[in-house]
C-alpha cells in the first residue's frame, strides 16, 4: 500500500538513477527518491526511452502507465503501484512508479492454484483496459504482505481490440458481480484520464465497459488473431 508520505515523495522528491532494468524493449531505471530525510526506491520510465510502436502513438506509454493506475484505483482493485508523471527526470519526462519488493521466481507460471484464483480482478482490468502485453512476470505478490500487484501497462487502452495475455484461466466463466459494479460509472473517471488518452481511446474504454456489463462473462481466447504476448514471461 502507498502511504501519504511515499505518495508525496514520488510526486515531489528529488531522484537519481541507481541502476537499469535490462529486460524489456524500453528503457527502465531503478531510482532512489530523496524526500524529507528519507529514501525510497522507485521505477522511472522516461519518454525518451520508449521504442516506437507501429500501432501506438509515440511518447504515450508513460502516460498510459498513469492511466492504468487511475483505473485500478477507481475500480477498487489497488493492484497497480502508485504511478505519476514527472517532467523533471534525469532523462526528461517519464512515469515514476512505486517499487515493490517481490520474488521474481514466483510469478503466474509458478503460482499455486489458490493464488491463481486471486487473478480475476486482473483479468477484468486487462479486458477493460485492452492490455496488449500481460506477461506472466507482470503479476506478483509483495514480499511480507503477499499483496497482489500488476505492472507494465504502457501498451494498454488502444481503441482497437489488442488484448494479449497469458491469463486465460477464467474464459467463459461468470464475472463476480462485485467486480462489475464500478464499471457502470467509468465515465466519471474520464476527466482524470484525458491528459493521457485520446477521445477515441476514452470512447473505446466506455464501449468495452458497456460490453463487459452486458455479457457478464470473461472472454474466451480469440482464434482470429494472436492473443498471447511474446515472450510469455
Amino acid at each position: 500500500m502507498v502511504t501519504e508520505q511515499l505518495r508525496t515523495a514520488i510526486e515531489c522528491g528529488t531522484y537519481e538513477i541507481k541502476g537499469q532494468f535490462t529486460f524489456g524493449s524500453n528503457y527502465t531505471f531503478l531510482v532512489a527518491i530523496q524526500h524529507e530525510g528519507s529514501e525510497y526506491p522507485a521505477v522511472y520510465k522516461p519518454l525518451r526511452g520508449e521504442q516506437p510502436l507501429w500501432d501506438f502513438p509515440e511518447n504515450t506509454l508513460a502516460g498510459r502507465e498513469v492511466a492504468a493506475y487511475l483505473v485500478s484505483e477507481y475500480l477498487g482493485f489497488h493492484f497497480v503501484p502508485f504511478t505519476t508523471l514527472r517532467q523533471d527526470g534525469p532523462f526528461g519526462a517519464g512515469s515514476l512508479q512505486q517499487y515493490i519488493e517481490y520474488d521474481p521466481e514466483y510469478h503466474y507460471f509458478s503460482f499455486s492454484d489458490e493464488d491463481r484464483q486471486l487473478l480475476k480482478p486482473v483479468v477484468l482490468f486487462d479486458v477493460l483496459c485492452n492490455n496488449a502485453d500481460r506477461k506472466g512476470s507482470h503479476v506478483f505478490f509483495e514480499d511480507g504482505t503477499h499483496k497482489l500487484y500488476a505492472i507494465d501497462h504502457g501498451i494498454c487502452f488502444h481503441e482497437e481490440d489488442k488484448l494479449r495475455t497469458v491469463l486465460w484461466d477464467f474464459s467463459g466463466q461468470k464475472i463476480p458481480q462485485k467486480l462489475l459494479v464500478p464499471l457502470a460509472g467509468i465515465k466519471s473517471l474520464f476527466p482524470s484520464l484525458e491528459p493521457y488518452l485520446t477521445r477515441r481511446e476514452l470512447a473505446a474504454l466506455a464501449a468495452r465497459s458497456e460490453s463487459i456489463l452486458k455479457k457478464g462473462t470473461f472472454p474466451r481466447q480469440p482464434r482470429d488473431r494472436r492473443a498471447l504476448p511474446w515472450p510469455p514471461l
